[in-house]
């Protein structure tokens, strides 16, 4: 830590510029948007506890945040079911694709919030008496953790709920086991606005910066969860985050993240900062390919490795 590079001063566009370099990877081709989303979109931003935001090119470039939300839907089911949301929702890491029609044999619950099953109870745990209340306490939530207004990109919305399939079966397969009370098309409805949340990399930098410092938003100063539910997210990011790739990150990153569809990994250094890449070719488990190496530069440079 002694040797560590300064954050303010780090120069985030030679890194990018460096990871631009690796062409591998493909775009998710969940959505059309997706689909047919920049493959040169690259963007690196740090949130620190002060408040200042530190971005390379690309900074501000809106991208849906599909995936990289799981966090911080299962933060506020933690806060509106008084952290009961932990008797509904395993904790345990899968091995398995982020989408695998699978439940835990035992409970019926999703094995963890972080898997599309858990993500789409955790909505269903959020207050709200219809999913249009579910979904508009969900998007205000998000823009605490961001400390600005967030919106939604419709088309995404509509397409994330159209062509969700498999979270359908996941949806009905939770019905039947009786873990999931509200309806299934309703579920799926939620998650799909929640997934199509607009952010850019400085907005998620700080979102995952309000985990990192333990629920306090570094740019308003406004406490968006507890300390406890806090840590317990940025825990499992840490098992769970980056799904059956998670031992592997946590080795060589060693920052608690959330991959996504979308491309973007936010990371949650615990006490530190919060992090962000952005870049849509993806790898065979759904990460970015940019975003992993950036990820593992920015960890030795300024010494976040939690286990160094």
């Amino acid at each position: 830590m002694d040797s560590a590079a300064e954050p303010r001063e780090y120069d985030l566009d030679a890194l990018r510029q460096r990871v631009l370099l690796e062409r591998g990877g493909e775009r998710s081709s969940s959505i059309p948007q997706l689909a047919e989303a920049d493959p040169d979109l690259c963007a690196i931003a740090l949130a620190l506890p002060d408040g200042t935001v530190h971005s390379s090119a690309d900074g501000t470039v809106p991208f849906s945040i599909q995936s990289a939300v799981k966090p911080f839907l299962f933060a506020l089911a933690l806060a509106d079911t008084d952290g009961a949301a932990l008797d509904r929702v395993g904790i345990e890491p899968t091995g398995e694709a982020f989408d695998a029609i699978k439940l835990e044999s035992d409970t019926g619950r999703p094995p963890n919030p972080m898997v599309n099953a858990g993500a789409i109870l955790t909505c269903a745990l959020v207050d709200g008496d219809s999913p249009d209340a579910r979904s508009e306490r969900i998007l205000a939530g998000l823009s605490r953790f961001a400390g600005r207004p967030l919106e939604i990109d419709e088309d995404v919305a509509r397409s994330e709920h159209l062509l969700g399939d498999r979270n359908h079966a996941l949806a009905h397969l939770m019905r039947a086991e009786g873990t999931l009370t509200c309806s299934a098309d309703d579920a799926v409805a939620v998650y799909a606005r929640a997934c199509a949340v607009l952010v850019d990399a400085e907005v998620l930098a700080v979102m995952g910066a309000t985990l990192a410092l333990g629920g306090v938003n570094p740019i308003t100063g406004e406490r968006v969860v507890s300390a406890e539910i806090a840590r317990d997210t940025v825990a499992v990011m840490a098992t769970c985050g980056v799904y059956d790739g998670s031992g592997r990150w946590m080795r060589a990153v060693g920052i608690p993240a959330k991959s996504s569809v979308s491309g973007a990994i936010v990371m949650s250094a615990p006490g530190a900062l919060g992090a962000v890449v952005i870049s849509p070719p993806l790898d065979e488990q759904g990460t970015s390919v940019r975003g992993r190496i950036a990820a593992e530069v920015l960890s030795a440079d300024l010494g976040l490795h939690v286990f160094g």
